[in-house]
């Protein structure tokens, strides 16, 4: 049991060396402690039975080598058999009871880290559903991640770990130092004075160890950057076409190898470190058996008392070291805590009213009146470590959107169409509310979207982006994703209208068939039609659709203006058109430029007014013109 225990601390206090000494450089917000213990009042009572816990731990430890002391001292030098056999039973029972308590400690620290991981995972996963589609666009997704997942482990292993490490290194340093007190305070005292010879040399291989792990985590991080580029579709894709296999093998061998090498030479500082520790332990229990072996002879001391002086030694080298090393492990908590709060803290710019309403179902109207938009800046809506920059751009974005006014009708068709970089995505990403204008206001049946429920907001619009994107799931779940509770038939309407019905039949288990990462085991074509199918089982009053055809064969072009037909018939649309057909089709052009509404009308009337449009028309659509007289 107490070799158990000393190596269980050793492990700690070696694992406190290997944190970074840098944190406790680092300034921390006011009031972040009492922040931890709020997010963790939930679990305080079972916290404080935890560290009562420990206590006990802790006592029955320091027990055991006052039994054996008697069993020496009382038992065996005596000649007293029964006091023999009954203190072997006590400390049987001692042995017993302290493992059932380290078990019992076991499943509290367990259910309480694992309830903290759930409480931080959850609600980090729900804070980051609630930004805007601004705060996905800047952010790098493995950091997001990360926060998920590697900062909310370090939170709670500090939190859990430390609290126990520190509660019961300082209780058994204290009752062990006690009881030696009181056995022998010579052989304590010269016991102690071993300790420095071990703590210095012990701080610089922990800043090694420090630094080398600080190098292996940024080592692997490179190794696992490489392997997500190159192991997602598009990355494997651009690799086959333009890659060196040589190369590519001779990159990835190279980090592979670094981080090899650091892995062994982290292992060898870590064996250093607990081989000395040992040592120690080992050089102080030699001179407490050698001095307190001489004091026996001379019946200064009785041998049991020097056989308990040296098994408490061999527990107290440890928490000792872990001990002057508490600074950083709590800092390392705090740290912990605090890159978890900062994420949390990253206020939502689209949020939902207090006395929001719901947007009445039905053939709906859209208004844009006198709207104005600005992306977010940098500051608004991110954080300089999800972006792994030094510090975020400063300073106000430009104007995107300048005076936009329009309505469309319920059942109408309005078609935006202009140059490159005019602000049409921009202007259809203000209908499904990804963002909130600067000024004005976006309303769908009267209803300003910044006082509509975002239940509402989702049910009525709906949107096929150019790019349509698939989970790596099966079709079926790819399609439900709009509509969890679809019948069996109610998909085969929505597919047969999408025109892709034989598309499960080709498929080596139908609508079961997983799509692959980005849905790439479909073609371009069948993706489109597929998030046309996902749009039609939606059924949403407004759809709001960017039409690009360009990278579709003839064949599947046609399939999908069919499949648009469905999804646009009967429905308020907006539509960032790229077909002559469907600018003929529009109720309304509207022809953007640098923001703005610079002419609006039919087909005919805005060719005949020239201007813009007659030349998007000349250098964009005239090609198109054959194609809709062709037979």
């Amino acid at each position: 049991m107490g070799g158990d225990m000393g190596s269980l601390a050793g492990w700690q206090a070696m694992r406190s060396f290997r944190r970074d000494s840098k944190v406790t450089q680092r300034q921390l917000p006011k009031g972040l402690v009492r922040r931890i213990l709020r997010f963790g009042a939930r679990y305080r009572r079972t916290l404080a039975i935890y560290l009562a816990l420990i206590v006990v731990s802790a006592i029955l430890s320091a027990v055991s080598p006052l039994i054996f002391r008697a069993i020496i001292d009382d038992g065996i030098a005596r000649h007293n058999v029964g006091l023999i056999v009954w203190l072997a039973l006590l400390a049987g029972v001692v042995a017993i009871v302290s493992a059932g308590l380290m078990l019992w400690q076991r499943y509290i620290s367990a259910r309480v880290g694992e309830g903290l991981i759930y409480d931080m995972r959850t609600k980090i996963f729900d804070h980051f559903q609630s930004m805007p589609l601004a705060f996905f666009s800047r952010t790098q997704s493995g950091a997001l991640i990360s926060r998920v997942n590697s900062d909310v482990l370090n939170a709670q292993s500090a939190f859990t770990d430390t609290t126990s490490s520190i509660v019961s290194n300082a209780i058994t340093v204290v009752i062990t130092l006690g009881v030696m007190v009181f056995l022998s305070w010579q052989i304590t005292l010269a016991a102690l004075v071993l300790l420095p010879l071990f703590i210095i040399p012990a701080r610089w291989v922990g800043r090694r160890i420090e630094g080398i792990t600080r190098e292996s985590y940024n080592l692997n991080a490179e190794m696992t950057n490489m392997m997500t580029e190159r192991f997602n579709v598009s990355g494997a894709l651009l690799v086959k076409l333009f890659g060196d296999p040589r190369g590519e093998s001779g990159l990835f061998s190279g980090r592979a190898g670094r981080v090899r090498d650091i892995g062994v030479t982290q292992a060898m500082y870590t064996r250093i470190f607990m081989v000395a520790l040992l040592t120690t332990a080992s050089l102080a229990t030699a001179l407490a058996y050698g001095w307190g072996g001489i004091e026996a002879v001379h019946g200064v001391y009785p041998v049991g008392t020097v056989v308990a002086i040296t098994l408490y030694l061999t527990r107290l080298y440890a928490p000792l070291t872990a001990l002057s090393n508490v600074q950083v492990d709590i800092m390392t908590t705090l740290v912990s805590f605090d890159r978890v709060f900062e994420v949390l803290d990253l206020e939502p710019t689209i949020v939902e009213d207090l006395h929001a309403r719901a947007i009445p179902r039905g053939p709906a109207t859209v208004e844009f009146s006198h709207v104005s938009f600005r992306y977010p800046t940098a500051t608004e809506v991110s954080l300089a470590s999800l972006e792994n920059v030094e510090h975020l751009e400063q300073g106000t974005s430009p104007e995107i959107l300048h005076d936009i006014s329009f309505v469309i009708e319920p059942g109408a068709m309005v078609a935006l169409v202009g140059p490159s970089g005019a602000g049409k995505t921009t202007l259809s990403h203000l209908v499904p509310r990804l963002y909130d204008p600067e000024s004005g206001t976006v309303s769908i049946n009267g209803v300003d979207l910044r006082v509509a429920t975002k239940d509402s907001v989702r049910a009525t619009v709906g949107v096929v982006t150019q790019e349509a994107h698939l989970f790596h799931d099966t079709l079926r779940a790819n399609l439900l994703y709009a509509k969890p509770d679809a019948t069996d038939e109610e998909i085969r309407h929505a597919l047969e209208a999408a025109q892709i019905a034989h598309i499960p039949a080709n498929l080596p288990d139908g609508l079961d068939t997983v799509v692959g990462d980005r849905g790439y085991r479909l073609s371009g074509g069948e993706k489109q039609r597929v998030a046309i199918a996902r749009l039609l089982l939606k059924a949403p009053d407004v759809v709001v659709l960017d039409e690009a055809t360009a990278h579709l064969d003839s064949e599947s072009e046609v399939a999908l203006q069919l499949a648009l037909a469905h999804a646009l018939s009967d429905r308020t649309s907006l539509v960032i058109a790229h077909r002559l057909s469907t600018i003929r089709e529009a109720d309304e052009i509207l022809v953007l430029d640098s923001g703005r509404i610079v002419a609006r009308g039919t087909h005919r009337e805005l060719l005949a007014d020239g201007g813009l449009y007659a030349d998007l028309y000349h250098t964009q659509f005239a090609d198109q013109e054959q194609d809709l007289t062709a037979p």
